[in-house]
């Protein structure tokens, strides 16, 4: 370095060749660590399939849209607002709550600490907008929901809304009126007070999921999603971050629609309504079955995915009768077929079977998902490996089967027939175990002509 110096070159020039030189390959493997620490860290949320969001607040009280009510100018927000005199959690039991979770087959939970209005769920100290000091319940609702999950052994989520319609220095107030439109002053102020929360949510109950929600009003760069994501992840290097922070996060989040076809991401998670509101609505009694609730999950399932499925709690804390129903039936339906469903990956293309299908983590037990009763044998097709055992799940029943088509000549594999009698099938989804003589092999090809014999 030295030489390098005295022949003229500048000083801060030689530093940076020798950085380069000795740096990118440690930055190629920084970069591999981190793939494989992100593999990792996703592990459980892979694994765990079902999750449970609820959507308590204010809105609870009159029953209406959660923020949007003001927004969309439904109603005046100062009449919206009236709703944290009434909003009394004096019912809420985040021990029941969990118990009921868990008991559904959830293996996490997402609660709205801070909606689109702006109405916090725990005291914080960033702004006097909460349920702690604005409302009868007059208390932190999120520290017990926190310790009820943990007790239960289930993974702790928390939403936040990045954008804030009730903060002064947020720029958008309804769908039509805004407060400004350029003054970078007020903005910042308004970001800084999302790091204050963020900060106070991760150091007060260290979650391990964080469902952003809001994104959509600014860009990457004016939420300061990078600097942001690197903060919570300084604070707790395996928390969880969805996508709706602009791009920065772990896992996509599809809402309300199911995907016909296997999205493109690795991680991803359908959240849904039971009826067709995501809070509380005393009017809303479209409630989907829990036969319906239990095909979308297993629909789910196997495209590799997790459902997160929404409750709306009362302004009392206590969950409706329907929806405890529907819980405790989805409950029913998981401890049975719990082998089928936790740890499992996306299945096989559907030209190999009528029906949903999932793998384990080995690949070597197919899960095929019955939501029909079946007039004759099952058929499975493509598949090149040996068929060890055949087994109804829950049930533990072995099923006979037999195989069609198969040439001596061929390597094209036969049709498997499954025989399914009635008395083993399941009221809501019947699931079957196909035991394989290893990982899975599929036979893609258009078929063989005989060219000797």
């Amino acid at each position: 370095m030295i030489k390098l110096i005295k022949r003229g070159l500048n000083v801060s020039l030689v530093i940076a060749i020798i950085a380069l030189i000795l740096f990118v390959p440690v930055n190629v493997l920084r970069a591999q660590e981190t793939a494989e620490a992100k593999e990792k860290r996703m592990q459980w949320f892979e694994d765990a399939k079902l999750g449970i969001f609820i959507h308590w607040g204010i809105y609870s009280v009159f029953g209406i849209d959660e923020s949007w009510s003001f927004f969309n100018k439904y109603l005046p927000y100062e009449k919206y607002m009236q709703q944290l005199d009434g909003f009394t959690a004096e019912n809420y039991d985040p021990n029941e709550w969990a118990g009921l979770f868990r008991r559904s087959g959830a293996k996490y939970a997402v609660l709205t600490a801070k909606h689109h209005d702006g109405v916090s769920l725990w005291d914080t100290n960033c702004n006097d907008l909460s349920v702690a000091k604005r409302t009868p319940a007059g208390r932190d609702l999120i520290g017990p929901f926190v310790d009820a999950l943990r007790d239960n052994d289930m993974k702790v989520g928390l939403y936040f809304s990045v954008l804030d319609w009730s903060h002064p220095d947020y720029p958008n107030f309804t769908r039509t009126e805004k407060r400004y439109t350029d003054d970078p002053e007020r903005w910042n102020r308004f970001v800084d007070f999302n790091f204050c929360q963020l900060e106070e949510l991760s150091r007060k109950y260290n979650p391990d999921l964080f469902w952003f929600d809001g994104d959509w009003e600014a860009s990457a760069e004016a939420w300061r999603a990078r600097e942001l994501t690197g903060m919570l992840r300084g604070m707790n290097e395996n928390v969880i971050l969805n996508n709706r922070i602009q791009g920065f996060g772990d896992y996509a989040t599809p809402e309300q629609g199911l995907p016909v076809t296997r999205p493109n991401e690795r991680y991803w998670e359908l959240c849904m309504t039971m009826n067709d509101s995501w809070g509380y609505q005393h009017n809303d009694y479209n409630y989907k079955t829990p036969n319906q609730i239990i095909n979308i999950f297993v629909e789910t399932i196997s495209k590799g995915g997790n459902l997160l499925l929404d409750v709306g709690p009362m302004a009392d804390g206590t969950i409706p009768e329907e929806q405890v129903e529907i819980l405790e039936e989805l409950g029913r339906w998981t401890s049975k077929h719990r082998e089928a469903i936790y740890g499992t990956r996306a299945g096989i293309p559907a030209e190999h079977f009528h029906g949903p299908t999932a793998l384990n983590r080995e690949g070597d037990i197919l899960y095929l998902y019955l939501p029909y009763k079946p007039i004759g044998p099952v058929a499975l097709r493509g598949i090149k490996n040996k068929v060890n055992r055949i087994w109804v799940v829950g049930n533990g029943t072995k099923l006979s089967y037999d195989v069609k088509m198969k040439q001596y000549w061929s390597s094209v594999p036969g049709i498997i027939y499954i025989d399914v009698p009635e008395v083993v099938l399941d009221k809501d989804v019947t699931v079957l175990a196909v035991l394989l003589d290893g990982s899975i092999e599929l036979y893609r090809e258009s078929g063989q002509v005989i060219e000797s014999n």
